[in-house]
């Protein structure tokens, strides 16, 4: 009887076991496809004169460890021209100042009207998780387009923030006007 009970029952520990264990993965394979276009965001965007010094630095405000982990190991190996690559997890807007990229997960969207402030009349590159952000300030944001992963962009925002992009990354977003 034992061995019935664990036939039938086997098949469906290992589902759901499977399916406890999908989520974290869609969520790991998400966060690399996202530091991957944040690290790309870089080769399509310019910085003034004055930013391509030092160290060429990604803020992101709010949790999420995959991605930090995926920015992180990008990092060790990558630079942005010749600045060395840099990830902060920063915990306020006040923090986003010196950042050439502030990254505002979803967990943090509400702060995206500090972050706003606080980069005012610096270069800072926004980059937002959350629909209808790209209208109310962010320049890019990751939206997700017949279950594939895609950016809105704000040209409008990115320029405000005196940055130059790249055509080709413009013909590749979805554009927010």
């Amino acid at each position: 009887m034992k061995k019935i009970l664990l036939i039938l029952f086997l098949p469906i520990t290992l589902f759901v076991m499977r399916a406890m264990v999908a989520p974290d993965q869609g969520e790991e394979a998400n966060a690399k496809i996202k530091a991957i276009y944040i690290y790309n965001f870089t080769k399509y965007i310019e910085w003034p004169q004055d930013y391509k010094t030092g160290n060429f630095i990604v803020g992101v405000l709010g949790s999420n460890s995959s991605l930090l982990g995926e920015l992180n190991k990008m990092a060790s190996a990558k630079t942005v021209g010749t600045q060395k690559f840099e990830i902060k997890n920063i915990a306020s807007a006040a923090e986003a100042t010196n950042c050439h990229i502030v990254y505002i997960l979803n967990d943090k969207s509400t702060q995206l009207a500090d972050v706003v402030g606080k980069v005012k009349g610096k270069s800072a590159l926004i980059v937002t998780d959350k629909e209808g952000l790209a209208s109310k300030g962010a320049a890019i944001n990751f939206v997700i387009v017949e279950n594939k992963q895609k950016i809105e962009l704000n040209k409008s925002n990115i320029e405000r923030y005196k940055l130059k992009v790249a055509e080709q990354l413009v013909s590749m977003a979805v554009p927010v006007k």
